[in-house]
């Protein structure tokens, strides 16, 4: 598992009874994860959430479908959280949404420093021209550590423009107003294509499609019908020379093994490594599974 174990601004106290009880700055969330199939365990001792959790904001869902937030404290409707990226500060907007959400998947940062350091190493042996292609981008986290780490240009695609709107924010928020980023309201897969009769070529690419989605017609696909042809299509945007192809997935159909197969027939030649992504809970010792990444570089 690569586990994101570098926050100081973010960490999961417990998790157990499908809940995490989350620290995010001086905020604290309590939301339903259904990775979370264990019993809450404290001092070696079962116990119940509610006796070690006392959070700002508690999000239960409805019987007859989504949820809501109940605020039990005087907490702000959004603030700010950082995140050390090998020496980079990036810092992020958080905000509860009625979709559980907070606009961040902490999880990613093994992400981030990954690719942070390929593009580091990259620009170290001269290589002049670094452009990434961060698809389904969502609030930019990638994006931001593409940038702070040295990327000539980032692409950010997703089909919400108020994604892309906090994105922006996230960006000035973390000082990086001068970098060279181009924000794209648009179908990601279409995108592609278009990119691909261009002649348009990335050092990286990075993509974290949804479980389910839209298609510009309004077609229904789920990922595990369509992740192939993702990366295949995808990966005909990659230079001579390139750095890497990461893809996420937080369907639980599609195992970590599932995603490094898919690279490794997607891509030609290269180095593939796949696993679980997750996040440690600091109060039980023990690790939450959050989703899986399959990463590809050419050696």
């Amino acid at each position: 598992m690569f586990v994101a174990d570098k926050w100081k601004d973010y960490e999961i106290l417990y998790a157990g009874k499908g809940e995490k009880y989350e620290r995010w700055g001086n905020v604290k969330l309590l939301r339903p994860d259904p990775q979370a199939v264990w019993p809450v365990v404290e001092g070696g001792k079962v116990t119940d959430m509610d006796k070690v959790s006392s959070p700002d904001a508690r999000y239960s869902r409805s019987s007859s479908g989504g949820g809501s937030w109940t605020r039990l404290s005087q907490m702000p409707s959004s603030w700010k959280i950082s995140y050390d990226s090998l020496g980079k500060n990036l810092t992020f907007i958080i905000e509860p949404t009625s979709f559980k959400h907070t606009g961040l998947f902490p999880e990613q940062a093994v992400n981030w420093d990954f690719c942070g350091n390929l593009i580091e190493g990259a620009a170290a042996k001269g290589k002049k021209e670094i452009r990434v292609l961060n698809l389904f981008a969502y609030t930019g986290a990638a994006t931001l550590a593409c940038a702070a780490h040295g990327a000539t240009e980032v692409v950010h695609v997703d089909a919400s423009k108020g994604m892309i709107a906090r994105a922006k924010e996230n960006v000035s928020a973390s000082g990086l107003t001068d970098s060279y980023i181009r924000f794209i309201a648009d179908d990601c897969q279409k995108f592609v294509e278009r990119e691909i009769r261009r002649g348009r070529k990335y050092e990286g690419i990075i993509m974290d499609p949804p479980s389910y989605g839209r298609g510009p017609s309004g077609e229904l696909w789920k990922l595990e019908d369509s992740f192939y042809d993702l990366v295949n299509l995808t990966s005909g945007l990659l230079s001579d020379d390139p750095l890497f192809f990461i893809a996420s997935s937080y369907a639980t159909e599609i195992t970590a093994e599932a995603s490094g197969q898919i690279l490794s027939l997607g891509i030609k030649g290269g180095k593939v490594s796949a696993g679980e992504i997750g996040l440690p809970v600091s109060k039980m010792g023990i690790n939450l599974p959050c989703g899986s990444v399959a990463r590809w570089t050419p050696q």
